[in-house]
């Protein structure tokens, strides 16, 4: 942030601190904005502005500004966008391609997708079974390997999303247009055909498409008229009938052979055309989202089973069975929180350790439900004695899907990996694709899955810069005094994290009364030291907000009562 000294401007750095750097002659900036600044001479004393960012006022320019913070670089090179520009002209189907435009094909997306990767055909047969098409697009049609797009795509390996802005994998040219699955246009597609019998798959086909979608729908509109609201209209109607039948039997194949019971809730905030949030909706898991996740695992396992089949080199989505002392640590932890827990056996296997996290991931849901409180601490409690996802050549299984081969096919606008698995299955299928260089992917898996993990902490951070702002207008509106009911979804030396009407706080020990307050051996609770008195993972809390710093995210709480 730019500074006046005197009659000079100097740059403060912003996310972190480190010392200011006088500016040589700055144009067209004034002290308050946030730039961009290259350090210049040797010892990088004095910097130049490269760009105005905006105003640490203003929530849209803050996430900007810590996007550039964290490495992203908000810009194609101009040879990437029009190289871009250009494959997005190669749109022509050829012969070989399998014609499905005469397939009524709908896509289902939050409201305010801007992307659309992926589409769904169905139709019921008159055996009693369903036919299902996922479709993907065709991405790598238009990006090939070795090229400058594809090499910053597998440099940039995901899209980057964070509130009202996405630092996107792809240039746009591609992304939001050629490569995007929107309604009445010609798209190129790689479908993935299922013939289920309940929830078993009876045939799989692949092929290489040419497709029209009919519609866009949300997951708003298909909720309501799942509830009856609404009616479903023609060409869309049946086959969205027909998958709703293959999501709901396999919905029950993913209990019945032990999958975890782990729901999300992902905020989506709104911002006003000057960049300040305007509101937040956690958006919580509805059928509809579970008949598109559904159908996409049964195309990604179906993807999966056919390049283990054939040996093919390809990245799979892996995610290992948990390690026993982690899961024994879990249950300790869940009991001292009264959340009933599984019986342990006294030397358990991993496989052991597995069954249990899934039998406690269940308990924790049926239990959140019971009291109307603790899903966030609790589901963050299960999450962290989990083995991480990751991406690797070997097939080593999902856990967490209970699933014995599974890749990342369905996304490809946004994950590098996706892309791979794109080709290594088209150059099986003889669809012109060429074969994937397995020397290659061992380092191609550890670097996408480095880079999710970075985007996962961008995306976090950038979560929280945007609830402190809002949070920050409610207060101004509804004045400092207001208490807010929350819960502790977390506990530290320092204090407790207090989740509250969609916002997140630091309770800091030193403002609790008792004495001194220490963690408790399971690190699930703060006892005080005078009376004994406990503050735990789920507790209901009331608080009142002491302080917000809105650019970095972080909220300071005191506590009105503790309840018990």
């Amino acid at each position: 942030m730019l500074e006046k000294h005197g009659r000079f401007l100097a740059a403060t750095p912003f996310f972190t601190r480190s010392h200011r750097i006088a500016i040589d002659k700055p144009r067209n900036v004034h002290a308050g904005d946030l730039v961009l600044v290259q350090p210049v001479g040797a010892r990088g004393g004095h910097g130049k502005v490269v760009r105005r960012i905006g105003r640490p006022d203003v929530a849209r320019d803050v996430l900007e500004a810590l996007m550039i913070d964290r490495g992203l670089r908000r810009r194609f090179d101009p040879l990437v966008e029009r190289e871009a520009r250009i494959a997005a002209e190669e749109t022509c189907a050829d012969e070989s391609r399998t014609d499905l435009r005469e397939l009524p094909t709908f896509t289902i997306d939050p409201p305010g997708a801007k992307d659309f990767d992926d589409a769904i055909s169905a139709e019921a047969l008159d055996d009693g079974g369903i036919r299902v098409w996922v479709h993907i697009a065709d991405v790598a049609a238009h990006v090939r390997p070795g090229s400058a797009v594809d090499r910053e795509a597998f440099r940039r390996a995901t899209s980057v999303y964070v509130p009202g802005l996405v630092e996107p994998m792809l240039p746009e040219a591609l992304s939001n247009r050629a490569c995007s699955l929107v309604p009445h246009q010609d798209r190129l597609a790689v479908t993935v055909e299922l013939e289920f019998d309940g929830a078993r798959v009876r045939r799989t086909a692949f092929h290489r498409s040419v497709i029209r979608s009919d519609a866009r729908l949300d997951y708003p509109a298909v909720d309501r008229v799942f509830a009856g609201i609404d009616r479903a209209e023609a060409p869309w109607g049946e086959p969205l009938a027909a998958a709703r039948k293959v999501s709901a039997a396999l919905q029950a194949a993913r209990e019945a052979r032990g999958a975890l019971a782990v729901e999300s809730v992902e905020p989506e905030f709104a911002f006003s055309r000057e960049g300040h949030v305007t509101g937040l909706d956690p958006t919580e898991q509805t059928e509809s989202h579970r008949l598109i996740e559904h159908l996409m695992i049964a195309a990604n396992e179906a993807v999966a089973r056919l390049l283990e089949s054939r040996k093919l080199p390809a990245l799979y989505r892996v995610h290992e069975r948990p390690d026993p002392p982690r899961i024994e640590r879990l249950v300790e932890q869940l009991e001292s929180l009264g959340v009933p827990t599984p019986a342990l056996s006294r030397h358990m296997t991993p496989q052991q350790a597995g069954d249990v996290a899934a039998e406690v991931s269940r308990l924790v849901d049926a239990e959140v439900r019971r009291r109307g409180h603790g899903r966030i601490g609790f589901t963050s409690l299960v999450l962290r004695s989990l083995k991480q996802a990751r991406y690797t050549p070997r097939n080593l299984g999902h856990y967490g899907l209970r699933s014995s081969q599974y890749c990342h096919f369905t996304s490809p606008i946004r994950r590098y990996p996706d892309l791979i698995c794109h080709r290594s299955l088209l150059s099986a299928i003889g669809a012109g694709e060429p074969v994937v260089r397995a020397s290659e992917l061992e380092k191609a898996g550890e670097w996408c899955s480095l880079r999710e993990r970075d985007a996962m902490q961008i995306e976090r951070a950038a979560d929280d810069v945007a609830r402190a702002f809002l949070l920050e207008q409610a207060l101004f509106a509804r004045g400092w005094q207001t208490e807010f009911e929350g819960e502790v979804t977390g506990v530290i030396g320092a204090g407790a994290f207090v989740a509250f009407e969609g916002y997140e706080g630091m309770l800091p020990v030193r403002r609790l009364r008792g004495g001194w307050w220490e963690l408790n051996e399971q690190e699930t609770a703060l006892v005080a030291s005078e009376s004994g008195r406990a503050l735990r993972i789920g507790d209901p809390v009331l608080v009142q907000v002491e302080k917000v710093d809105a650019p970095r995210g972080r909220t300071d709480l005191v506590p009105v009562e503790l309840r018990s």
